[in-house]
């Protein structure tokens, strides 16, 4: 792939703006943040670079400018129809990406928080249901708009299908109408809606919340969530029971609960 140049500002801004939390901002707003290749990679790397961090207890993803992000590069992409393969290479090569990128936010240990003010659309929209947990600003809107295109949205149908119930994310996909962030909180798409505005501070107040709890607890409870999430009844509980179990037996969960005990303020040592 080929890299996005640029004089101005990075194509994502990663700041830790308080202790135990890493903020990732896309930083494409005359592009409508839309997910060049270069701006995948800058998120892959970011996360990449955080998974193995102990003291980074909680992301956010925010944007900036009035779009939270528009979803792929067309541009770019249409770049390439005028290859020998019509592009078949390339297409499938930045899907590939993309599908990657969307998985480390998922496989990432900490909890992913999105903070959305103004539009996000096809993979934008995808990247919102990626995350852990959304909070919408109340002028927000989403939408799966591959439909009015000829191009049918598959790869955020992924994301939305494992977070929506089936009829709303089908209603979505199908239409391709946009959504208002009182409707995406009702369809599961995003967890609370705030004043216009406020919705990345909203974010941190609820990062600040989940970085106080055991860094430990907090890898074991995301990774046994998306795993149990695709097995059948009796083997997620099975599955989960024994999650629990060394859960149990982890230093953290002694010290939580002789903390919870002794009216005490836990002291954890993230083992």
């Amino acid at each position: 792939m080929t890299s996005e140049t640029t004089t101005e500002s990075p194509v994502l801004l990663v700041e830790e703006p308080e202790e135990g939390i890493a903020l990732l901002t896309l930083n494409r707003p005359k592009a409508r943040n839309s997910l060049s290749e270069a701006l995948m990679a800058a998120i892959s790397n970011a996360l990449d670079g955080i998974v193995g961090r102990q003291d980074v207890r909680a992301v956010v993803i925010a944007a900036a400018g009035p779009v939270f992000s528009a979803g792929h590069d067309l541009k770019e992409m249409t770049a390439h129809r005028a290859d020998p393969d019509r592009g078949r290479a390339y297409f499938t090569e930045v899907l590939a990406t993309c599908s990657a990128m969307m998985e480390r936010i998922v496989r990432l240990p900490q909890p992913v928080i999105a903070a959305v003010e103004g539009v996000a659309t096809a993979a934008g929209c995808q990247l919102v249901a990626s995350c852990d947990l959304a909070v919408a600003g109340a002028a927000a809107r989403f939408c799966t708009p591959g439909v009015h295109i000829g191009l049918f949205c598959s790869t955020p149908m992924v994301a939305l299908s494992r977070n929506l119930s089936r009829k709303h994310a089908m209603e979505m996909l199908l239409t391709g109408e946009m959504v208002g962030a009182e409707d995406a909180a009702r369809f599961g798409l995003v967890n609370r809606v705030v004043p216009e505005g406020e919705a990345l501070a909203a974010a941190l107040a609820l990062a600040r919340t989940i970085a106080a709890k055991s860094p430990l607890t907090l890898r074991i409870g995301k990774r046994a969530f998306y795993e149990q999430l695709e097995m059948g009844l009796t083997e997620a509980y099975r599955y989960a029971s024994a999650v629990m179990v060394e859960n149990m037996l982890a230093r953290d969960a002694e010290e939580g609960i002789g903390a919870f005990i002794e009216k005490r303020e836990p002291n954890w040592q993230g083992r």
